[in-house]
């Protein structure tokens, strides 16, 4: 199956030229939509890369999956940010977003580095007075970084490149993260704060490096200016928002602030008339942290790389709504995720899956371990793609769930006995599948309703539940022998003691209706039903 690609923002061309490179990949590239015209086109596109100008707003991202064709399962962003995209909208249908971080950690700690050392230098304004003609050094005295204390918000991997630089200019470096619970940070070399206005009273330098949330919005603020060094030097080369701009201004006419060197804002671009275009105390870029040859190279083709990975069942980086899922599976673990596929397609001709709620997936033996919550998952979702007609994926499988009114529960069994997996759905009756990966790396099913096969559930199956009794096999084949249906494989389960079997048939041609209602007609035949597996 082609998986096809939108490119609906302007990328470096290695992103596109990496994907063309591929096997049975569609590149679609079509930049600068809007309205109408980028509805049709991400519901026509099982990804969707995007960099800042494109936004996918609750409207565009509803509007196409008001197309019941639409293909849309992931959004990768070519950069870090993702306020254009709408994170909530995108969870409910099930897309995976995710972004390039990564790739710009050290082009965007470099040029948050270079906004400090220029600040502190008055680089931007000496540079001006000397374009103009002057000459007067005594206005352009700067401060050295060396003995300064600098205080870093966020301590994830830009927030770490930043701390190396600065440790590297003897700075004295200290930090604030709220998800970080340790007391330092790299090897002890940044003392971590308890809270941000504890940091912003000790430092001499502030610099930014988290997401703009709930939390982080407009955190340095008049309350943060009241208490801080007068002569604080900001650097926000983050988000915008984060710093409030009317205090950062209130601030420096107020001598309560020293400088501040900013690259992102509220608005982007800011208005003509913005105080920071003209304020003396101000050093401002435009948006210019992830704008590197390197950079932009990298950004484009490790978005890519990252959502084609995840369209081809491989894994999700770097997603931002997973909720720190860990989908790394090695080849055996994906087979078990496509035998829990298969498992519960088979189960479907003897259950009636829509009825199901509880679900129980376990899971025993040496080659699931570490991983039974995660296959767990990918099972929950198969099975919700029995229930209900809505997108549903990996992303947004445990919401859906709840909604339909499902509990589903992991049991991890011993890890030195035979490696298994068993499905167990409760509704009106209680079923059970189980199945296994043999060493040749098939995925077979071995056990159904307490019936033991052995058989790789593949392509146009039948079951039957029939008496066991002599001639039965006979009568199913006379039935299809009549209908010109050839058996690749049939296999039979025998009950304890209920006196049914339950016989599963492989066949070459997909069975008809009519087919299947002579099957039922045959004397001693209980029930039969088909399923397209695989």
């Amino acid at each position: 199956m082609t998986i096809k690609i939108l490119i609906a923002d302007k990328l470096a061309p290695e992103g596109a030229t990496f994907l063309k490179a591929q096997k049975n990949v569609e590149v679609i590239e079509n930049t600068g939509l809007s309205g109408d015209a980028l509805v049709t086109a991400i519901a026509e596109a099982d990804g969707v890369i995007v960099r800042s100008s494109v936004k996918l707003t609750e409207e565009i991202l509803d509007k196409a999956f008001q197309n019941p064709e639409c293909r849309l399962k992931g959004i990768a962003r070519a950069g870090v940010g993702v306020d254009n995209i709408d994170l909530q909208t995108a969870t409910k249908y099930g897309i995976a977003v995710m972004n390039s971080a990564s790739a710009s950690t050290i082009t965007t700690a470099e040029h948050a580095f270079a906004l400090m050392i220029s600040l502190a230098r008055n680089v931007a304004n000496s540079n001006g007075v000397f374009r103009s003609g002057g000459w007067d050094r005594s206005k352009y005295v700067g401060v050295q970084l060396a003995g300064r204390t600098l205080g870093i918000v966020g301590m994830g991997r830009i927030g770490q490149a930043v701390a190396r630089r600065a440790l590297a200019f003897g700075m004295d470096v200290i930090g604030f993260d709220p998800f970080m619970k340790e007391v330092t940070a790299l090897d002890g070399q940044v003392r971590m704060m308890k809270s941000f206005n504890e940091l912003i009273t000790a430092v001499d330098i502030v610099s930014f490096h988290v997401p703009r949330t709930e939390e982080t919005d407009g955190m340095l603020g008049a309350e943060q200016f009241a208490i801080c060094k007068p002569d604080l030097l900001v650097v926000n080369a983050a988000r915008g928002g984060i710093v409030n701009e009317e205090a950062l201004i209130q601030a420096l006419d107020k001598n309560q602030c020293g400088g501040a060197a900013i690259d992102v804002f509220m608005s982007e671009p800011p208005a003509e008339d913005h105080p920071f275009r003209t304020h003396p105390k101000v050093l401002a870029t435009p948006h210019l942290g992830a704008s590197t040859v390197e950079a932009q190279e990298a950004v484009a083709v490790n978005a890519c790389a990252s959502l084609l990975r995840y369209l081809q069942g491989e894994g999700l980086d770097s997603a931002v709504n997973a909720g720190g899922l860990d989908l790394e599976l090695n080849n055996k673990q994906r087979t078990y995720v496509e035998l829990a596929q298969r498992m519960l397609a088979l189960l479907g001709t003897v259950a009636t899956l829509k009825n199901t709620r509880n679900v129980t997936v376990e899971l025993r033996g040496k080659a699931t371990a570490g991983k039974a919550d995660t296959i767990s998952r990918y099972a929950l979702v198969s099975l919700l793609q029995h229930i209900s007609d809505e997108p549903v994926s990996i992303i947004n499988v445990t919401a859906m769930a709840r909604e339909l009114g499902v509990t589903a529960s992991t049991i991890v069994g011993a890890a030195d006995v035979i490696d298994s997996l068993t499905i167990r759905t409760k509704g009106e009756h209680e079923h059970a599948i189980e199945g296994t990966v043999h060493a040749d790396g098939l995925p077979r099913v071995t056990n159904i309703e307490g019936r033991r096969f052995d058989m790789v559930p593949t392509g146009h199956m039948i079951a039957l539940f029939n008496n066991d009794t002599p001639g039965m096999v006979g009568r199913v084949g006379e039935v299809l022998g009549v209908a010109k249906v050839n058996i690749d494989e049939m296999v039979i389960g025998h009950g304890d003691d209920d006196g049914v079997a339950m016989m599963v048939i492989k066949a070459d041609s997909v069975p008809c209706d009519e087919l299947l209602a002579n099957l039922a007609n045959i004397d001693g035949v209980s029930k039969v039903a088909s399923a397209e597996v695989g």
